[in-house]
């Protein structure tokens, strides 16, 4: 064995810093984007936005501004704005935007304002208020009467007591310790708490929830309608009495594109709102012309010159690329967006790719986080892309399609005589869908749909 050197010519797939940048642009959504173009204009001086992109607004008469009566406005603004005493200034005579602005309030901060007007020795505060931390963000207690205790100092009669008094506050059922607690609590509360409701609470929840009504009535000696009566009225209890103080985080949707309806065509609108367009500045530009090429400051200015240009082009390539991708998806479920969710044909990201000539990466990758707002609502471009069955004309029905009969037709059966997933099936196979039983037990889990037997009325 031994060590020698050999010449070899292959070739090989290099991803650029640029072509990187590339793909990554791609599957960024408009917030992203507009958040990384940011990033960009903060470290790249040659990017400036181009502020004539969007065009003037007009005015019209309607929106002139309206004649004033100017006495009246200085007479309301003297008396409120300029009043020092007002609640809308502080101390300093400073602006106070926190008696404008409105702030949710918690459940803790809820139930301490209950708990301070309550007749109550002022010693025990201390234990009130330690159990009133203790709730998790349902509103349940998640220490013991014993830990509680321990910690306050005080014996565990008396902090039963008090959490006797904490759970008759608003809320109805906050501080229980179980679901059978917060539901005794909450029936009480509305006088709803007859023999009959209160055992079912306290003994057949399982049962309660797996519908075996004709058992729950044979144990309590009632027909079964009454048990069901009884379960109706139990379902409408608020299982977590904490959930409407919880925070709710909101996500918003900009959609990249827009597909309107004019008259027999559809036309798309690439929506450039959120995303500004760039241009180079000249300034920057003339002084690299006039300097020297082997200047170091020259050679930065170019290497700058070339980023901003890489980032135009790449983000051109992105709007040409959905703007395709969605071209074709229109052209492919055209009955979708004329008639709805029950004509969607199946799609596979392969039939895209090869319409538009690009790689299936490339098309996973401009379809996902992508929104498109249609005449029949704003979905995300992946939804589109679904599998499906063979109808009997041949041609392929999705499973978006499918779902949409098995909920029309749930939605219109006879409640005291469910439709079985056999009988579904049938159905289905009528309307020229092959689909078995088990399809359509598996379609119905996924549309949250309890079984038959689950679903009937007495």
């Amino acid at each position: 064995m031994g060590y020698n050197l050999q010449l070899e010519q292959s070739q090989k797939l290099i991803m650029t810093p640029q072509l990187q940048q590339a793909i990554q642009i791609l599957q960024l959504n408009s917030l992203e984007l507009d958040q990384f173009v940011k990033q960009q204009m903060e470290s790249n001086p040659f990017l400036e936005i181009n502020e004539e992109h969007g065009g003037d607004e007009k005015y019209s008469e309607e929106h002139q501004p309206k004649q004033i009566d100017w006495k009246e406005y200085t007479e309301n603004y003297s008396r409120d704005s300029h009043d020092k005493n007002s609640s809308y200034y502080n101390q300093e005579n400073d602006f106070n935007y926190e008696s404008i602005v409105s702030e949710q309030t918690t459940l803790r901060e809820h139930l301490i304002m209950q708990f301070n007007i309550t007749r109550l020795d002022k010693k025990y505060y201390e234990i009130g208020e330690y159990i009133i931390d203790s709730l998790d963000e349902n509103g349940y207690l998640t220490q013991s009467i014993q830990e509680i205790a321990k910690e306050a100092g005080f014996g565990e009669g008396t902090v039963e007591k008090v959490l006797k008094i904490v759970q008759t506050f608003d809320p109805p059922g906050v501080a229980a310790r179980t679901l059978k607690e917060c539901l005794l609590i909450q029936l009480s509360h509305f006088g709803l708490d007859s023999p009959e409701v209160i055992q079912v609470v306290d003994t057949y929840l399982e049962e309660i929830a797996q519908n075996k009504y004709p058992y729950i009535a044979k144990q309590l000696k009632i027909s079964v309608e009454e048990v069901q009566d009884i379960c109706d009225l139990i379902r409408t209890l608020e299982p977590k009495p904490g959930r409407k103080f919880s925070e709710a985080s909101h996500s918003y949707i900009i959609p990249d594109a827009v597909i309107k309806e004019i008259g027999d065509e559809f036309v798309i609108i690439i929506n450039d709102s959120n995303s500004p367009r760039l241009m180079i500045r000249d300034d920057y530009r003339r002084l690299l012309a006039s300097g020297d090429e082997n200047n170091e400051t020259c050679r930065y200015i170019n290497d700058k010159l070339n980023a901003a240009a890489w980032l135009i082009r790449s983000i051109e390539q992105r709007r040409q690329t959905i703007y395709k991708v969605i071209e074709i998806i229109l052209q492919k479920q055209k009955p979708f967006f004329k008639y709805g969710k029950k004509h969607l044909k199946p799609m596979t990201l392969k039939e895209i790719a090869d319409e538009v000539e690009v790689h299936e990466s490339t098309v996973s990758r401009a379809t996902n986080g992508k929104y498109v707002e249609t005449p029949m609502g704003t979905f995300e471009l992946k939804y589109f892309f679904t599998s499906g069955i063979e109808g009997s004309n041949g041609e392929g029905v999705s499973a978006e399609s499918v779902k949409s009969f098995i909920r029309d037709i749930v939605a219109a059966e006879n409640p005291n005589k469910p439709l079985s997933d056999s009988k579904i099936a049938e159905m289905l196979n009528k309307k020229g869908m092959q689909v078995s039983r088990r399809t359509v037990a598996k379609y119905r889990d996924d549309l949250l749909i309890a079984a038959s037997s689950k679903r009937k009325r007495y």
